[in-house]
């Protein structure tokens, strides 16, 4: 189990994470089999969570490779997934077209991209939305549209959270993005992030994934506060405010709610919460034992862990520096 400390790994990126049944159904859709992306979400049912992550993930494939959504398509006309699917593309190539730098950054052209593909994406999701009426992800897919041009849609943003918290109060995706669209860096402020993180973190019960959010609230100050542009540079100054006392009481506040109801599942969001602890710790230089525990059962599935590109330029890099030391 802890053969990968004791040696270099090279971490694996792949979207899907540990969720091995996703993997299959994803690379048999694109290789020109529609059914089996269909047959996985039948199977998932109303588990939103699982069900929210694998969209998302196939999405992105949708996004690059959209010739088997086309074919899904033709074969069912009119079938609501697809119409999630359509959306999720758009903002995957919505993404890519801005990029991940700040704006300082990020040039004219880059902006007006992120923009088009955007407004495409949303026209897409309001789409899903009327098809699926009782799925609070295309509510999500909303709002990730807003994030082109926040100030404009505020009230929106919060009536489409609001729309996918009636259909599930503790939807992850719903409450990450809501941390994420009020951070200082987009389109609110320290207060009304750490608000949207610690309000559905305290109502969850235990074992609930939206509890670990306030971590991701931490990262998103210390980004903001102790330098974006320098990254690892500022480092030392990130770890010294996550050495603050409040700040580990509350990383371990978080870690025992969410393991209280036993050990957390890796599929959906299991692996990334668990490398957000994993993360937490290290820059705290808490508990390192307990942390060599959390990042054993997740082997060398990194996936896409925005948080470490928050105090490292490369998310492997942040990666294995943190595998290094719980060795």
């Amino acid at each position: 189990m802890f053969e990968r400390f004791r040696k270099p790994f090279t971490p694996d990126t792949d979207y899907a994470q540990a969720d091995l049944q996703l993997r299959a159904a994803r690379d048999r859709a694109v290789a020109g089999d529609w059914t089996a992306a269909l047959h996985l979400l039948h199977a998932t049912g109303r588990d939103w969570e699982l069900r929210s992550r694998r969209l998302a993930v196939l999405g992105i494939a949708a996004g690059h490779a959209p010739y088997w959504v086309d074919a899904w398509e033709a074969a069912m006309p009119g079938d609501p997934t697809v119409a999630i699917l359509r959306a999720e593309g758009l903002t995957e190539l919505a993404g890519q077209a801005r990029g991940g730098a700040s704006a300082r950054h990020t040039t004219a052209e880059q902006f007006a991209e992120f923009h088009r593909i955007s407004a495409l994406a949303a026209q897409a999701g309001r789409r899903a939305v009327e098809l699926n009426p009782e799925d609070p992800y295309p509510w999500v897919t909303r709002m990730d549209a807003m994030l082109a041009n926040g100030h404009q849609h505020h009230d929106d943003f919060r009536v489409a959270l609001g729309e996918a918290l009636a259909r599930d109060p503790y939807h992850f995706e719903a409450h990450l993005t809501a941390v994420t669209f009020l951070c200082q860096k987009w389109y609110g402020s320290h207060e009304e992030m750490f608000a949207a993180a610690r309000t559905p973190a305290a109502a969850a019960p235990a074992g609930s994934s939206v509890v670990m959010l306030p971590l991701l609230a931490h990262f998103e100050y210390a980004l903001r506060e102790f330098g974006f542009d320098s990254r690892a540079e500022s480092l030392g100054a990130k770890m010294e405010y996550f050495h603050r006392p409040d700040v580990i009481q509350e990383i371990a506040w978080c870690a025992a709610k969410w393991r209280a109801a036993g050990e957390p599942r890796l599929i959906a969001r299991g692996v990334t919460l668990r490398h957000w602890l994993a993360l937490a710790n290290y820059l705290s230089g808490h508990d390192r034992a307990g942390t060599r525990a959390v990042l054993a059962p997740v082997g060398s599935y990194l996936g896409s862990t925005v948080a470490y590109g928050y105090f490292w330029m490369q998310q492997a890099e942040g990666f294995q520096a943190v595998s290094k030391w719980v060795r």
